[in-house]
């Protein structure tokens, strides 16, 4: 796949903000006067400013790690979103004697990405990543040491820019039947559904304030995340998806506890609220990989928001490509 032809009114817009004076229209494509004159940052600028990948939930497959690889090299996005669960099951952060956990990250991924970089010199993407619940939290140092070195930049809880959106990630997802709690918040209050284990239980691989297990709530993180900023042009990357959705649901269909018939829906109530009531442009999900097979939509909309997910339960690498000026031409491919 080649990268889309720009839009020349925004190619313009792009020139002037670089003080380049444009003199009628350029001719595009590698190898082309435009392509001899733009190199370096203002080639990446101009050639590829739209393109977008979108990935989660590759739980340290290498083999998914290779073909995310080699489709930035034959494609060249302006930016990658790495949306959590990227690693190697968590609980082996509590085995001293499992050292895969830590190998995969500095031999494989870092290593990987670093070398992606070098390969491809000023066309390497943005990449923005967060964990997600399957991660270890104990490795955080390690991530935020390659976003030192430019590998890429880690946006948990953080805001940051790409052209003219506002970029925001956030890895908590709300309590779920898993041990590892490192990711985990109560939602909107205290509550926990049945067959859930609440964030106050389970185990961590760092310490965590008491109080803050018991009271911060997703829905207080989303508030102090973004504040009163405008969200018409703001990109989420979120790792759980907003409830009652295509993209919460879960494999829970006939299945009681204690008489009880659990919810089907396992996404953020917090995250649905946020994302109705402040409208982002675009929001990216994980978590829930079985939900594409099962409801047959990736994607979907809650207002004017685009809300994409990248979970997928088959075999294949699950990529998003979209445009934050176009998102509804989003695709997914399964490679």
């Amino acid at each position: 796949m080649t990268p889309r032809r720009p839009n020349r009114d925004r190619k313009g817009a792009a020139l002037a903000d670089l003080g380049v004076a444009a003199r009628g229209p350029l001719p595009y494509g590698r190898g082309s006067d435009a392509d001899r004159f733009l190199t370096g940052a203002v080639r990446s600028t101009l050639l590829r400013v739209t393109q977008c990948f979108f990935v989660s939930d590759l739980h340290g497959r290498t083999e998914y790690y290779r073909k995310l690889f080699e489709a930035i090299t034959a494609e060249r996005p302006a930016a990658v979103f790495l949306g959590g669960d990227l690693l190697p099951s968590g609980l082996h952060a509590f085995d001293p004697a499992v050292s895969a956990y830590r190998d995969f990250i500095a031999d494989f991924l870092v290593a990987g990405f670093a070398e992606l970089r070098t390969a491809i010199g000023s066309d390497y993407p943005r990449v923005f990543l967060i964990l997600g619940n399957d991660d270890g939290r104990n490795v955080e140092p390690v991530i935020q040491d390659a976003a030192a070195q430019g590998v890429w930049e880690y946006v948990h809880g953080r805001k940051t820019r790409l052209d003219r959106h506002d970029v925001y990630g956030y890895s908590y997802v709300p309590p779920s039947p898993f041990l590892l709690k490192d990711w985990e918040r109560y939602d909107v209050s205290r509550h926990v559904d049945h067959g859930c284990v609440s964030p106050e239980e389970g185990m961590r691989s760092v310490p965590v304030d008491p109080l803050e297990a018991r009271y911060r709530t997703i829905r207080d993180d989303l508030e102090e995340l973004t504040g009163a900023a405008g969200m018409d042009d703001a990109i989420l990357l979120f790792h759980a998806p907003p409830y009652d959705t295509p993209l919460d649901r879960a494999a829970l269909d006939g299945r009681t506890i204690d008489h009880v018939r659990l919810d089907v829906h396992v996404g953020s109530i917090a995250i649905r609220r946020f994302i109705e009531a402040r409208q982002p442009l675009i929001t990216l999900h994980g978590h829930i990989h079985e939900s594409g097979r099962l409801t047959g939509a990736w994607r979907t909309r809650l207002g004017r928001t685009h809300c994409f997910s990248a979970a997928h339960d088959g075999p294949e690498l699950s990529l998003v490509r979209f445009d934050p000026g176009n998102p509804q031409s989003a695709t997914r491919e399964h490679l």
